[in-house]
């Protein structure tokens, strides 16, 4: 079964215009038709894999780039529906984050340090299961660095597609305030107790 693209209710975002988000959108949109067309691809070439072997295992080597591209601009894109919704400080997830980093105002600041890292890429937070703790990370492109086993909380996309409509490279800093305003911090909080749950 294809992989279908999500639709999102997003309102609007101060510091973020309309047409980033439109563009961003059909950029998503592009990683769900992609991962649907290699699986297609595989699947087809797969009927004749001793002349198609070389073709195969690029198109698989491509696959998690398509693939986590696609989810990851979903993580991003729900954490923006419904407009912004401030913590609850009550919630298990800042709870563990004061355990993990002292407080939140700690967690803040590494995870913007992250996100400021130069080059594409992607700041995540994320549940490690087996050790019970957060950790924040540095993915590269959509799909090198990903910490294996851990739960995705929150991510913010920081390729310079997210925000060259607004925002020359120089001043990303004011597309991840402007993104961080508008998160629904909601999502997050349920994300953790959904991957606590797991645990």
């Amino acid at each position: 079964m294809a992989y279908q693209e999500r639709k999102f209710n997003i309102p609007a975002i101060e510091g973020i215009s309309e047409k980033t988000i439109t563009e961003h959108l059909k950029l998503y949109a592009g990683y769900v038709k992609h991962t649907n067309l290699i699986l297609d691809k595989i699947k087809e070439y797969s009927a004749d894999p001793e002349k198609n072997g070389y073709a195969m295992n690029e198109m698989q080597r491509r696959f998690a780039f398509e693939f986590d591209g696609m989810r990851n601009h979903e993580y991003y894109f729900e954490q923006l529906e419904g407009g912004p919704v401030k913590g609850d400080m009550s919630k298990a997830v800042y709870k563990q984050i004061e355990k993990d980093f002292g407080s939140t105002d700690n967690w803040y600041k590494d995870f913007t340090r992250i996100a400021l890292t130069r080059g594409i890429g992607w700041a995540v937070c994320l549940w490690d299961r087996n050790e019970k703790r957060i950790l924040n990370a540095w993915i590269d492109e959509q799909h090198l660095g990903h910490l294996n086993g851990l739960d995705f909380i929150f991510g913010i996309d920081m390729w310079e597609h997210s925000y060259l409509f607004d925002y020359v490279p120089a001043d990303k800093k004011k597309y991840f305030d402007a993104y961080m305003n508008a998160v629904n911090q909601s999502v997050h909080e349920r994300r953790f107790d959904e991957a606590v749950a797991r645990s």
